[in-house]
């Protein structure tokens, strides 16, 4: 389906005129990446702002576990993770896996977190970090996995996101 509408996206006569007098200056995109997700069992889904809200700073975190343990992740996260984010002033927009077929079907985890700005993130983090029920939590889970459930060093990468003016989440 998704196939079939994109086609039809790009032979509509009214997008490819819009195209046209976008492009005028010269191609406005040269690479475009595409990644299917689908939503976790525990994922709190990506409802629209408020009109007038405030503008926030948005995560996305994607972690890359050890073979097998994506599951474990994912107990996690349900059980535990997202209530001390919750605690730390974090707020859960959805957790996602990409759909089977894409690379890191069995293995990744990708999410996206809202806080204020960047500064109230680091804080955030740090206080969550430093929690000692989440380091309870995360050595529990490492225990009954037999290590880190994230590939060392680099299992966990973060990027922040800006809205656009024309996003309906802000």
């Amino acid at each position: 389906a998704r196939e079939a509408d994109w086609k039809a996206f790009n032979e509509d006569p009214e997008w490819q005129k819009a195209k046209a007098a976008s492009e005028v200056d010269g191609t406005l995109v040269t690479k475009a990446d595409q990644l299917f997700l689908s939503a976790t069992d525990f994922s709190a889904g990506f409802p629209p702002s408020a009109p007038g809200a405030p503008e926030r700073s948005f995560e996305m975190r994607t972690y890359t576990t050890n073979p097998g343990l994506l599951p474990n992740l994912h107990s996690r996260f349900r059980d535990h993770t997202r209530e001390f984010f919750k605690a730390h002033g974090m707020t859960s927009l959805g957790y996602f896996q990409p759909v089977e077929g894409q690379p890191g079907h069995d293995n990744t985890l990708v999410y996206f977190l809202a806080n204020k700005d960047q500064a109230a993130a680091a804080e955030s983090w740090k206080a969550f970090q430093a929690d000692p029920g989440w380091i309870a939590t995360k050595k529990a889970s490492e225990e009954k996995a037999g290590g880190s459930l994230t590939v060392v060093p680099d299992g966990v990468k973060s990027i922040f996101l800006k809205p656009t003016d024309f996003s309906p989440i802000r």
